[in-house]
Order: structure tokens, then C-alpha cells, then sequence
């Protein structure tokens, strides 16, 4: 296959101002994740404003092809938001040569020969994690996508949000001096489905279906981790199942076979160490869904979705136990908020931004299959430490 693959092709369609078009075969876009974080708050957006900005300044616009398994729902999404093109038929859609993007947000369990077969039709591929079934599906996967000359990149949509923006921020400017542990908590209460719907759908709690914890939060794990404190060389984990017996969509009853919670030590490169615990089955007592907090010599920080606080060395207090006397002070009351100092725009849609002018203008964004199947890897070493009971260790990929 040719390595010189155009992405704007010059037969591409243009409006009135000369801007070109491209064509983003999106398939997925019925399920909860596709349609309102990709479809309506990434690409849908970026139409409205008139497609994504490019650094010189002008715009491409972009065109969505909705691709899915159910016709009346394709359809009434199509209508809904006046998308021109849409198909039950993938191969169709991979057989146009305007179309030149691929998109992925399917279950687990298609997704790998769905991306195999966009690659053959020589489509640059941007895709929901995990890209495959196993760490060897997601490398085979990356060497297609080498061997074809295609682009592609891979969610890392937390990297994008504001919390961890700022986290960044501190990471960068060197407030946190050596960096010693990051602690994490995330999950809530998925409901069972019996007597309250469940919030999430059935198929993530049967491992027959690709469901489960650490598949599914370990991968994110992976590049939150890797990105901003170092590449995890080891990990120690535990994953359960809390809840074996849930409701479907139907309110039929079903054994939950997958892991509901995964409780994980993470050795970084450095001697950074990560403990984050991962659980469906937990009643939220923070200001956020998902915190982390990183300690290191020269100040500490509590950083969740949109927040982050701070407590710096020299503003520390002198904490001393004493359990004869009640607390007088709200130990939160003693951290200071990182302000905004500018605007967020939402992480998947900014992505979406960054992996588009990488396509068009060669922009950077390193998020590619390889860091994706760096998370397969660690979601593969998790289990594995879970199932033997031991200390794994993550020799570096390459293809």
C-alpha cells in the first residue's frame, strides 16, 4: 500500500469560503460514549464552529459518516443533527475515497477487525481504548498501521481535562520538587439494575463480552501515569468482583462475570509510586468522581476532573496525632486552589482538535497505537498479578 495517503483529497468537497472537508467515518456513535462525547461535543461541535482550527490560522471542516448496527437509530441520529451520510454497512463506508479518517467507538470485541479492515482500506485511524482484545492484538495492530503509512491515534482524553491540565502545570513548572507518591481514587456506586437502572451498560460486567475494571481503567491509567510522572515498569494488583449478580437493559437478571473494582500499586520510572484504586462499587465521599494526589519534597496537590488545590512546603501545617482531642480545623480548609488562568475547552473535543491538525499539517501527537497497546499491556500485567498473586513487571514495547 502506498505510504503517501492523502488525507484532504483535492476532489473533497468545499463550502462557499474554499474550506476544505474531511470525511470521518464514525462507527459506534450510537452507544453513550460515541455519540455524546465524539459525536455531539467533538466532531458536531467542530462543524458548528466551522471545523478545527489550524495553526496558520484557517480551518478544515468536518464531515461525519455515521456508521452502527441499528438502522432506525442511525437514522433518527442522522435526522436529529443533519448529518448527510450514515450506514449499517461498514465496508460500504470504508469503500468511499473521501472518507479518509476512521473512527472506533464500538465494544471491545469488534473493534480490532473493524480497525484491521480501515487500515487495509488505507483509512488513518483515531480510536476509543483498549484498540484490541489483548496486548498481541493491539501490537499487530500498530504494525498494520506502520506497514500501511497511516496515522492513527488512540483516546487519551484525560490528559485534556482541566484538573490534570493544571496538575501538569505544577508538574512542569517544578512545584512539587522530587516528586515521591501518586495516590488515586476513582469509581461511585454503579446501581444493579433491579429496583434503579444501572448507569452503565450490561456488557461492562461480563468478561465474555470485554467487560471488566481493569481492562477498561487500566489503559487510562497507563498514559495518565506515563504522561505525567513516569512509564510504569511494575505493577501489583487485585481485581474482584464485588457485585456477581446484576439487571440488564431488559431487567432480566445476569451472573456479572467481570471484575467491578481493581485496587493497583503502579512502580514508575524514577521511583515515583502509584496506588490507585478503581471500583464500580463505592459511595463517593470526595469533591470529585476521580482525585489524585501527588506528594513530593516541595509541596503536595489534590487534583480531580476539573480541580486542583495545592499546599506548598512552606505553607504546611504542623500536623500532630492526638487521638484524646477532636480535630479543630478542616484539614481541606488548608489547601489553595489552582486558578483556570485560561479557558477549558471539553478534552475530547480538544483531542479530537489535536489529532486533526496532526493528520493535516503533521502536527504532534504521540498518542499513537503503541501508547495504546501500553495500556493493553498494563491491563494484561494487572490481571495477571491478580490471578498469580505477585509482582509483574512491563518490559518496554517496540515493534
Amino acid at each position: 500500500m502506498s505510504h503517501t495517503i492523502s488525507i484532504l483529497p483535492e476532489s473533497a468537497s468545499r463550502d462557499p469560503h474554499g474550506v476544505r472537508t474531511l470525511r470521518i467515518i464514525m462507527n459506534g456513535v450510537t452507544g453513550r460514549m460515541g455519540y455524546r462525547q465524539h459525536l455531539v461535543r467533538s466532531i458536531l461541535a467542530l462543524r458548528d464552529e466551522g471545523g478545527a482550527l489550524l495553526s496558520d490560522g484557517t480551518r478544515v471542516q468536518v464531515e461525519p459518516v455515521l456508521v452502527g448496527r441499528r438502522e432506525s437509530a442511525l437514522r433518527e441520529l442522522a435526522e436529529r443533527h443533519g448529518v448527510e451520510r450514515w450506514t449499517t454497512d461498514l465496508e460500504e463506508a470504508l469503500a468511499d475515497p473521501q472518507a479518509t479518517v476512521y473512527f472506533d467507538a464500538q465494544v471491545t470485541s469488534t473493534r480490532e477487525p473493524a480497525i484491521a479492515a480501515a487500515i487495509a482500506a488505507g483509512k488513518h485511524i483515531y480510536t476509543e481504548k483498549p484498540i484490541a482484545e489483548s496486548l498481541d492484538g493491539a501490537l499487530e495492530l500498530a504494525r498494520l498501521a506502520e506497514a500501511a503509512g497511516v496515522k492513527n491515534g488512540v483516546v487519551h482524553d484525560k490528559l485534556y481535562l482541566p484538573g490534570l491540565l493544571k496538575l501538569r502545570r505544577l508538574v512542569d513548572s517544578g512545584f512539587f520538587g522530587r516528586i515521591l507518591s501518586v495516590r488515586g481514587e476513582f469509581g461511585y456506586w454503579v446501581f444493579e439494575g433491579d429496583w434503579q437502572p444501572a448507569q452503565r451498560p450490561s456488557w461492562n460486567y461480563r468478561a465474555e463480552d470485554g467487560g471488566g475494571m481493569v481492562v477498561d481503567m487500566f489503559c487510562h491509567w497507563s498514559y495518565v501515569l506515563e504522561n505525567l510522572f513516569g512509564r510504569v515498569e511494575a505493577v501489583t494488583a487485585k481485581a474482584v468482583t464485588h457485585i456477581d449478580r446484576r439487571w440488564d437493559e431488559g431487567g432480566e437478571a445476569y451472573p456479572a462475570t467481570a471484575d467491578d473494582a481493581a485496587y493497583g500499586i503502579f512502580e514508575l520510572a524514577g521511583g515515583v509510586l502509584a496506588q490507585i484504586n478503581s471500583s464500580w462499587a463505592v459511595r463517593v465521599n470526595r469533591d470529585e468522581l476521580v482525585e489524585f494526589q501527588v506528594d513530593g519534597t516541595e509541596g503536595s496537590a489534590v487534583a480531580g476532573l476539573f480541580g486542583c488545590k495545592v499546599q506548598h512546603r512552606a505553607a504546611t501545617p504542623k500536623a500532630v496525632w492526638n487521638p484524646d482531642l477532636p480535630v479543630t480545623e478542616r484539614f481541606r480548609d488548608q489547601w489553595v486552589e489552582v486558578p483556570d488562568n485560561g479557558e477549558f475547552d471539553n478534552g475530547f473535543k480538544a483531542q479530537w482538535e489535536q489529532f486533526i491538525r496532526h493528520l493535516v499539517e503533521d502536527g504532534s501527537h504521540p498518542y499513537d497505537f503503541l501508547a495504546g497497546a501500553r495500556g493493553m499491556q498494563l491491563a494484561e500485567a494487572g490481571l495477571q498479578s491478580s490471578a498469580e498473586g505477585r509482582r509483574v513487571e512491563l518490559p518496554e514495547l517496540s515493534l
